[in-house]
């Protein structure tokens, strides 16, 4: 590392899905969301943890930083951590961390080294920025974003919005490491019974959000509706429509007055209601797909470029990314795999080292395996509990793709712990559950008994690029899980477990040279059963963050009904255990996390690596 390095951090703060981003001249060094860390599923707050584990990967202090950069939908961040020091409370944060954010050297820094950019401007250099295209056109559509106040770019002239009108979605054209926005479509400032209530505006996102409140009780399900569209049909009226450019929006009328009230799947599988609810999620569905395909025509008469970069939540409806890629006018696409909130770290970092330190682009997102990885003495820390050692065995493998990929063909269900962890909500081959998915029984198992989620849920396949074509309709890359296919009709019988009712799956697709374990892995189970592809899901229970480090595999593994589990070289198989020892197991593994497993382990794992040295 030389003395002449520069180091910049973006964070997406006090935010849902808090996140941070190192870069180190311009290359990306470490990216990660907060949940992964402390556990707790779309973790909002103070940011300390993702900035602490970026600065260790990074080898640096926070002297050594050259600049941060920081984003928050909520507010601009100064402005919010000014309100954090004046008043008692403050959105987004509990009492004991506001205590720990006003100790902290990462509260309130103040500029040069300190800076803030708004919402979708960060979304937007984290879509065009990390693309392989040198110009191009970009679109940013999600829920919310900032107050036309706090806007950081230049707005088209003519825009005469109200100041508390919000960001909706945003187009831009670029070319090298300029960017220019094109137009913006604001939520207008609307009744509510709080201020913040975005669903309830006339927004592409919000309106998505909207419906998922009513299938679901939470506005952030929305990729569970785009899972249940399929098995409704065209029986609702159209929700939103574009005449003349415009969104129009259809009036919530009394068909739509059977919300989801319960709070549990059993309440929520066995509601006479459930056809209707797969009708909203149709409607919704195939209306956001229909104004995004003409969005998407307007942006490209305007722009006239072959290339489009998608960011924003929106960006993460594969469904509509597809249909995008086919049917619109552009002829490549990119989208980076945290699309959402979290991925606006990525933008803040990359704004900061092209904006303010006005340097050339020099990176591309070629994967998506951002976090630190775990060697064998994290594992053999992780493996050395007493509750472990009663429920499980294990073994280090020479072979361990051809092992495990035996033991997939067997019908067991692997829990895959390796490398680096995901950034974005997708697990793609580094902390996945993988299953063979030629038995279409394998999908109700797997949501059942593993995952403990609905059962129309969906589950994606993971195949090596040079075999798609043979399995999927079209032949283009998708790395990042972030595009539908259909698959083709030949395949379907082979591949039970992954394809969808409507005949669609979101492929994921692997290069050797991006994930080399992955991809042996794949080849070997082709190798055995013909079939290179896997079914391929993200290594958490329902509420739960995807895993981080092989404690959090190890505690999801002795949790769930998982046969096996591999971290790294290490293969790891349960014991045959009276039932009655089961809820007792599970105690003890709920009781060890909730005393702040993580850390210990980190102590173990320093422990065993001294031990042989």
């Amino acid at each position: 590392m030389s003395a002449r390095d520069l180091h910049v951090l973006g964070i997406n703060a006090y935010d849902h899905d808090v996140s941070a981003c190192l870069l180190r001249n311009g290359e990306l060094v470490c990216a990660i969301n907060k949940e992964r860390l402390t556990r707790v599923k779309h973790d909002s707050g103070f940011h300390r943890e993702v900035v602490e584990y970026c600065l260790d990967a990074g080898g640096i202090d926070l002297e050594r930083l050259d600049l941060a950069v920081t984003n928050s939908y909520v507010l601009p961040v100064p402005d919010f951590e000014h309100r954090l020091r004046a008043f008692h409370s403050a959105y987004h944060l509990h009492l004991r961390e506001r205590a720990d954010a006003l100790r902290s050297p990462l509260f309130a820094g103040a500029p040069p080294r300190w800076r803030t950019v708004s919402h979708h401007l960060a979304h937007a250099y984290s879509a065009f920025a990390p693309s392989p295209f040198e110009e191009g056109a970009v679109m940013i559509v999600d829920g919310v974003g900032g107050y036309r106040s706090d806007v950081t770019e230049a707005i088209p002239p003519g825009d005469d919005t109200p100041l508390q009108a919000r960001e909706s979605e945003s187009y831009y054209r670029f070319r090298g490491s300029e960017i220019e926005c094109l137009r913006k479509v604001w939520l207008q400032p609307t009744r509510g019974f709080v201020n913040d209530e975005f669903h309830s505006m006339d927004g592409l996102g919000a309106l998505y959000s909207r419906a998922s409140i009513y299938i679901f009780r939470d506005w952030n399900k929305c990729g569970e509706v785009m899972g249940l569209a399929p098995y409704g049909g065209p029986n609702l009226q159209r929700l939103v429509e574009l005449r003349d450019g415009e969104l129009y929006f259809h009036p919530w009328g009394d068909e739509l007055m059977r919300p989801f009230l319960g709070r549990s799947d059993k309440v929520w599988e066995q509601s006479p209601h459930r056809d209707h609810w797969a009708d909203l999620a149709w409607r919704i569905q195939d209306d956001t797909e229909q104004v995004l395909l003409q969005r998407a025509q307007w942006l490209w008469e305007r722009t006239q470029t072959d290339n489009l970069c998608i960011a924003g939540g929106v960006g993460l409806n594969c469904v509509a990314n597809g249909r995008i890629l086919r049917e619109g006018p552009f002829k490549n696409v990119f989208i980076q795999p945290a699309a959402g909130d979290d991925g606006t770290a990525l933008g803040c970092a990359l704004y900061g080292h092209l904006a303010l330190q006005e340097r050339k682009r020099v990176y591309v997102m070629k994967t998506a395996y951002t976090g630190r990885s775990y060697d064998d003495p994290y594992v053999r820390a992780a493996l050395k509990g007493a509750t472990v050692r009663v429920a499980a065995a294990h073994k280090k493998s020479e072979h361990v793709a051809r092992e495990t990929a035996a033991l997939l063909a067997r019908g067991q269900i692997v829990g895959w712990l390796q490398g680096g962890s995901e950034y974005g909500p997708r697990a793609l081959g580094n902390r996945s559950i993988l299953a063979d998915p030629r038995d279409p029984k394998m999908k109700d198992r797997v949501n059942a008994h593993v995952k403990h989620r609905q059962g129309f849920r969906p589950f994606a396949p993971a195949v090596p690029l040079e075999r798609v074509s043979e399995f999927f309709l079209g032949d283009e890359e998708s790395p990042f899980m972030i595009l539908a296919s259909q698959v083709r009709p030949e395949m379907r019988d082979r591949l039970g477990a992954v394809v969808h009712v409507d005949g669609s799956a979101r492929v994921q697709t692997v290069r050797r040279e991006d994930n080399p374990a992955f991809h042996a892995l794949l080849e070997a189970f082709g190798e055995l059963t013909g079939v290179p592809v896997l079914l391929n899901t993200s290594f958490n229970v329902r509420g739960e963050p995807i895993v981080e480090t092989p404690l959090d595999a190890v505690d999801t593994f002795l949790m769930t009904d998982l046969d096996v589990l591999v971290l790294n070289d290490w293969i790891v198989r349960k014991r045959a255990l009276p039932r009655f020892l089961n809820p007792l197991l599970r105690f003890a593994v709920t009781f060890r996390r909730n005393l702040h497993a993580d850390a210990l382990m980190e102590h173990a794992a320093h422990s065993v690596l001294d031990s042989e040295e």
